[in-house]
């Protein structure tokens, strides 16, 4: 039996160490259009690799996908973040938890989990071609004739397979899926997740690498809000509050062409009045204090001070000779700062999408097609995506699992 993976992606070296490690004696090839595998898995958490998150129940761990909960719920009790642990350290490989929940090999070190898969990939016997691309298939006899573009010296004629993991990743385009289309397959229109703001007319763009801890974050005359770290950056917002923002309005903000206003209370949690009253009694408590040199609400002093000017209150301005308008101006900026967005900014070089194949298309149990039996699916190429924090490859790391554990039964 053979068993083509087509993508070099984590997905496709965790579905064809599964296959190959359940399948023995079986043939296992995977296909990577690239000259390099694991690209994304190189760059992922800064170099770091940010594996999977803190383990919970799949109820709960799927509540961070914004495309593919109910899914997502079913195919976590069969592979989920405890069993990618426990694969990753008896392969010696141990993942440490950070506060966030976010887990990282303890070497700090995606080095450490690209060698940790192409080791495994290795003594498994899986036979890894680089600047291979699929670009057609066609069924005949219960077997797929895969129609490849190979830059090898000879390179190019068909490679015949038993069974066909599709593994590719997100296309930017939708016609990226257009080879899988012809084969009755729904497809999601793909469009961007996990992106950052572009804010062009912003005046704190000067402050370019502050970060506020706990930021409440939501978009004007929508339901999309969010919570949590926010980072100013040269060009506008990034950090988890925006970047969990995108994932979940990843298609209403693309129907805007990325165009909107986006409100953000520096103050996390706190309203208008309760900011209000704080500075009033300061001013009562403190009237010969600075204000704008004494930062509230964990704000960090050089946003304080520039809140504070565009309020209107000078830097040496005592609390005493600071009117209630400033007051309140201020309290307004505090709580509901609005900036005008447009366009967008892929979050360093980990592009993520939405869309892919429609999940109807797919059997949660084996990720078989329900379309074309004998081809499954695995990784971004569904149309599931999480936020930020390991979601996304653990559900690269569950979907492989399951494709590979299924593609060599009842042949």
């Amino acid at each position: 039996m053979h068993i083509a993976i087509i993508g070099g992606g984590a997905a496709g070296f965790m579905a064809a160490i599964t296959a190959a490690e359940s399948f023995p004696g079986s043939k296992v090839t995977l296909l990577e259009k690239s000259g390099k595998v694991l690209s994304k898995v190189r760059i992922s958490g800064g170099g770091r690799c940010n594996v999977t998150h803190q383990p919970s129940g799949p109820h709960h761990f799927s509540k961070s996908y914004p495309r593919g909960e109910k899914f997502l719920k079913s195919v976590l009790s069969l592979f989920g973040a405890s069993d990618t642990v426990k694969w990753f350290e008896t392969r010696g490989v141990r993942l440490k938890t950070e506060s966030d929940g976010r887990m990282f090999p303890h070497t700090d070190s995606s080095d450490t989990i690209v060698l940790c898969l192409m080791e495994s990939a290795r003594k498994a016997g899986v036979e890894v071609r680089t600047n291979v691309s699929v670009h057609a298939f066609e069924e005949a006899s219960g077997q797929f004739r895969l129609e490849i573009r190979d830059s090898a010296p000879g390179g190019g004629s068909p490679l015949i397979a038993d069974r066909v993991i599709i593994a590719t990743g997100g296309a930017p385009k939708p016609e990226g899926f257009d080879w899988l289309a012809e084969h009755r397959h729904v497809v999601i229109p793909p469009v961007p997740s996990l992106f950052t703001f572009n804010t062009p007319e912003n005046y704190l763009l000067s402050l370019s690498g502050v970060s506020v801890q706990r930021a409440r974050v939501s978009i004007q005359n929508t339901s999309l809000k969010s919570e949590g770290p926010l980072l100013i950056t040269h060009w506008g917002f990034s950090g988890p509050a925006i970047l969990r923002l995108s994932a979940w309005g990843a298609r209403e903000l693309a129907a805007s062409d990325y165009r909107f206003k986006l409100r953000i209370n520096w103050s996390g949690d706190n309203h208008f009045d309760q900011v209000r009253e704080l500075l009033y009694g300061l001013k009562n408590s403190a009237p010969r204090q600075q204000l704008a040199a004494h930062s509230q609400f964990a704000i960090p002093a050089r946003l304080w001070r520039l809140l504070a000017e565009k309020a209107g209150i000078a830097g040496d301005a005592r609390l005493a000779d600071t009117p209630h308008k400033s007051l309140n101006k201020l309290a307004m900026l505090i709580t509901d700062s609005t900036f005008d967005v447009s366009g967008k900014t892929t979050f360093k070089e980990e592009f993520v999408t939405c869309g892919g194949i429609s999940l109807d298309n797919i059997d949660p149990k084996t990720m078989e097609s329900r379309i074309v039996k004998g081809v499954f699916f695995a990784g971004e190429v569904i149309d599931v995506d999480g936020i930020t924090g390991g979601f996304n490859f653990q559900n690269a790391w569950t979907t492989g699992y399951i494709a590979g554990k299924n593609a060599g039964r009842n042949v």
